[in-house]
């Protein structure tokens, strides 16, 4: 089973390649985190370098890794909002499980990883939006999220381009 913990920024700087590598096969295998195919490893390790890792550098993103024996096979980010009206708020970022390791528990244990630094943080608001129509809004409903709202032509289908709509989430934390 794969283990969860949190990076520190320099665990995920030695990570870079195993996080590309992992943000690469999601993507691949339809995941929509903001990239349309085709999309390259290349794409993948600069948005670690550039975006990421600045932000876990400054504290403004912290991420979850689960590796099992051979590899990172998923993660997740929680980005606590940075407006001084919102300390009690955070969004959830970039939950990925690699094809071979879905449907497994993965994607839950990522996120209660998540949801317990939140609490310890003071955190009690979580929000996140994904593709409306895929799977994973059944996931984030079995997590106890609940659907704030649809807004439609928000993204480009990763494949055809067509615009897609996205759903809007959010959990108290008790």
């Amino acid at each position: 089973m794969p283990r969860v913990a949190r990076l520190s920024p320099s665990e995920a700087e030695a990570a870079l390649p195993d996080l590309a590598r992992l943000m690469h096969a999601a993507v691949e295998a339809g995941a929509s985190v903001n990239f349309v195919l085709p999309f390259t490893l290349s794409e993948a390790t600069a948005w670690w370098t550039d975006a990421a890792l600045p932000g876990l550098c400054s504290g403004k993103l912290i991420l979850f890794a689960a590796r099992d024996d051979t590899d990172l096979v998923g993660c997740v980010m929680l980005a606590p909002a940075t407006q001084p009206n919102q300390p009690h708020r955070a969004d959830v970022t970039k939950l990925l499980v690699h094809p071979r390791a879905r449907r497994q528990g993965l994607a839950t244990r990522l996120m209660a990883a998540l949801e317990d630094e939140a609490r310890a943080r003071g955190l009690t608001l979580l929000t996140l939006d994904t593709w409306t129509g895929d799977g994973a809004e059944t996931l984030y409903r079995g997590l106890g999220f609940n659907e704030a709202g649809r807004i439609p032509q928000f993204f480009q289908h990763p494949v055809d381009r067509s615009l897609q709509s996205t759903t809007l989430f959010y959990k108290v934390l008790a």
